[in-house]
């Protein structure tokens, strides 16, 4: 399931990619000791980074304009 980054600010976006950094930096060190109980989600952090990098990339260029109405 795809998570909706699409309604969040760019100050949200940049807070959330630290977030799901942090998971998926937190998830490689588990996978090396061997406690990892969902190796897929590795890949599903990997694609939710992809996403928000290229929401971000997308305001970077000007294609998406912040509202001014949002929280």
């Amino acid at each position: 399931m795809k998570n909706s980054f699409s309604d969040l600010t760019y100050d949200e976006l940049l807070l959330k990619r630290e977030e799901l950094k942090s998971k998926l930096r937190e998830h490689r060190f588990n996978k090396v000791l061997g406690h990892v109980e969902n190796p897929v989600e590795k890949r599903n952090l990997r694609r939710s980074v992809a996403r928000l990098n290229t929401i971000i990339h997308e305001y970077a260029l000007g294609m998406r304009v912040p509202e001014e109405g949002r929280k």
